[in-house]
């Protein structure tokens, strides 16, 4: 072990800067700009000292600069506890310790520093990306360490042995994954990137709302179905449900109570199920999606009387379950009367081209309200309307101008026209809004769905059918529902990036970094109670924490033995040095001079000297040349050989 009193070196000071640096490096985009420069500032200072060999600054300027910088932090976040005061207090520390490395300790306090600031990158993101740099500063850091003890060996040996020693630590850690009782939700509160990230479909919709959204390829969900996936025309992902129209936008009505099983289940059994498990980003909000309908819920979810599907809190950490859709059953049929007289509300006097089209199609048809539907169908096919992602704005009465004067408009536009139209006919009509279709991942096979995926459609109310789907997208612009969003749109408009269907290479590049992400998330980041009792189950283990903690305590106990045997093989087996010299003691044990582990080798080398005085100048040699080798700050190149000529001179 190295002397606790020496001084750091010159190379011991190079190796603790550079893991200071990578482990701050990730964390200086959350940290305040005022922070980052000062810390910068730090470690260019240190590095300046370290190449000129100047004297470290003195305590008192390092105390003042320490209570600088938490005044700094507690007026910047108004607090010294949390997460991010937390992390910028170690950020300080790190870069002042630095300025105070004058013994090993001090190396090794920079080092424990510099792992916590490496854990608490997982605080602010959790990716892959992040992932694998951390393992790089781990081993950065583990490298720095080894150098706090001794810094003879080159850079490529003490990387190599850094890598050795994490190897050596890898089984451990795979057990603690695999059988570390799990807990849900996080240990330390929500990484930043789940708070901030989240985008995707609000509780209101207004024209221009979703053809904003539809600019982004942020993931929203991903989908595993059990068998085929069903075809992309069928591929309706219900979210919201919006009665409340006041002119111009649609919202979410007050949630109704929610069912804990659905109210259509027995009837659900005629149909063919699609089974399949999604993977749900999140996005801040309670609702969930789902093929349409679902006759399964997922835990701590219910189904409110108009078919939303909502989780009992926000969906602020990725969500997985597991649903069975039947898409053939029909709902609705028992709604009471202010259920329906909701669908039929408008406000007074708005859209008049429109309201008087509608009426004519009452007055025509009748009672009949499918026939009313058709016209409307019918009605929106002559129209010749447009489907674009940059739609005009459009004044109070937003119908009128989309249908009659600019005909162009997303699926907002067409959603909110449509159930418009068949309300001022008498016909019950909501807006339905969600996500339509998806691409599947060759690579995985999963679904993804992504936020230019968002859509809105409409819903009808007809008697002896109950609510039924209409989507007028599909009247104007049949391949967005049939296809996919690019084929859909003109050929001049721009796209998002993960949209276009050019260049075959960069999306086949795509398809393997969205599955290698998938695959982290899933089973890393992914890994739950439920998912952890999945995989013990299968193994054929008792997913019982109790059982679980013993056979993590048995089976580290073992690795922990089989590793300690292994390094004591290895140390014997690489040490030619220590060989050498057993060889040596070997041949003093044939004349009766027995070596005690404790006796140095000038102890050993006088006493033997005393008994063998003929050889009493090899033996001192020999002893010599050990010590050198064993010892020595930097031994000679030629010792080995030097060491091994003299053993073998040596005849007793």
């Amino acid at each position: 072990m190295a002397r606790l009193d020496r001084p750091v070196s010159r190379r011991q000071s190079q190796w603790l800067l550079l893991a200071a640096v990578t482990a701050f490096a990730p964390l200086a985009t959350h940290m305040p700009v005022w922070l980052t420069l000062c810390v910068g500032v730090a470690f260019v200072w240190r590095a300046w000292l370290i190449q000129r060999g100047g004297r470290l600054p003195p305590r008192w300027l390092l105390v003042s600069l320490v209570v600088a910088g938490s005044l700094g932090v507690f007026f910047e976040y108004r607090s010294l506890f949390g997460r991010t005061p937390g992390i910028a207090l170690l950020l300080i520390f790190l870069s002042l310790k630095l300025m105070e490395l004058r013994a090993p300790r001090d190396a090794v306090v920079t080092v424990l520093l510099c792992y916590f600031l490496i854990l608490g990158q997982f605080l602010f993101t959790q990716t892959l990306l992040t992932a694998l740099m951390t393992c790089l500063a781990v081993v950065i850091t583990t490298a720095a360490l080894l150098a706090a003890n001794n810094d003879r060996p080159t850079i490529k040996q003490q990387f190599e042995h850094a890598g050795r020693l994490l190897l050596q630590a890898l089984p451990f850690m795979l057990l603690l994954f695999i059988l570390f009782p799990r807990v849900n939700g996080p240990l330390w509160g929500l990484p930043e990137d789940r708070r901030t990230a989240l985008s995707g479909l609000t509780d209101a919709m207004a024209p221009g709302t979703i053809a904003q959204l539809s600019q982004s390829d942020a993931i929203a969900f991903r989908v595993a179905f059990t068998g085929a996936a069903p075809a992309q025309s069928s591929l309706y992902w219900r979210g919201l449900v919006m009665p409340d129209f006041d002119g111009r936008t649609w919202r979410v009505s007050q949630t109704r109570e929610a069912y804990t099983t659905p109210p259509y289940a027995e009837e659900s059994r005629r149909s063919k199920p699609i089974d399949y498990e999604l993977t749900l980003e999140p996005h801040g909000k309670r609702w969930l999606f789902a093929l349409e309908f679902p006759t399964t819920l997922p835990t701590e979810s219910g189904l409110t009387r108009d078919y939303q599907l909502l989780s009992r809190q926000p969906v602020r950490s990725r969500m997985r379950y597991t649903q069975r859709a039947v898409p053939d059953i029909r709902k609705g049929l028992t709604d009471p009367p202010e259920v329906l007289q909701e669908s039929l509300a408008l406000p007074k006097n708005s859209n008049p081209r429109t309201r008087a089209i509608a009426i004519s199609w009452r007055q025509r048809h009748g009672d009949n309200d499918a026939a009313i539907v058709q016209a409307a169908e019918d009605f929106f096919s002559r129209q010749l309307l447009r489907y674009t992602l940059n739609p005009p704005l459009t004044g109070s009465d937003s119908v009128d101008e989309f249908l009659f004067d600019n005909k162009r408009g997303f699926c907002e536009h067409f959603a909110s026209a449509f159930a418009f139209a068949l309300r001022a006919a008498g016909v019950p009509a909501r807006v339905v809004a969600g996500y339509q279709g998806g691409e599947i991942n060759p690579v995985d096979g999963f679904l993804v769905v992504r936020q230019y995926d968002a859509h809105a459609w409409t819903e009808v109310w007809l008697a002896k059918q109950g609510w039924v789907r209409v989507d007028p997208t599909a009247i104007a612009a049949p391949r967005r529902i049939d296809s996919s969003l690019a084929t859909a749109i003109p050929a001049d408009e721009t796209l998002p990036f993960l949209a276009r269907n050019e260049m075959a290479w960069l999306k086949a590049i795509r398809y393997q970094i969205d599955a290698v992400t998938n695959g982290w998330n899933q089973w890393v980041l992914g890994y739950d109670p439920q998912r952890q009792r999945d995989l013990l189950t299968r193994l054929g283990l008792d997913a019982d924490w109790r059982n679980m903690t013993a056979l993590l305590a048995v089976l580290c106990g073992t690795t922990l033995l089989l590793l300690t045997g292994w390094v004591l093989r290895q140390r014997e087996r690489i040490d030619p040095v220590r060989r050498a010299w057993r060889r040596f003691t070997a041949k003093l044990a044939k004349r009766g001079i027995v070596w005690q582990p404790w006796e140095g080798p000038d102890t050993l080398a006088a006493r033997a000297a005393s008994q063998l005085p003929l050889h009493a100048t090899k033996i001192h040699a020999i002893a010599r040349s050990y010590a050198r080798l064993r010892y020595a700050a930097h031994p000679p190149s030629a010792g080995l050989v030097e060491l091994n000529q003299y053993i073998r001179d040596l005849s007793l």
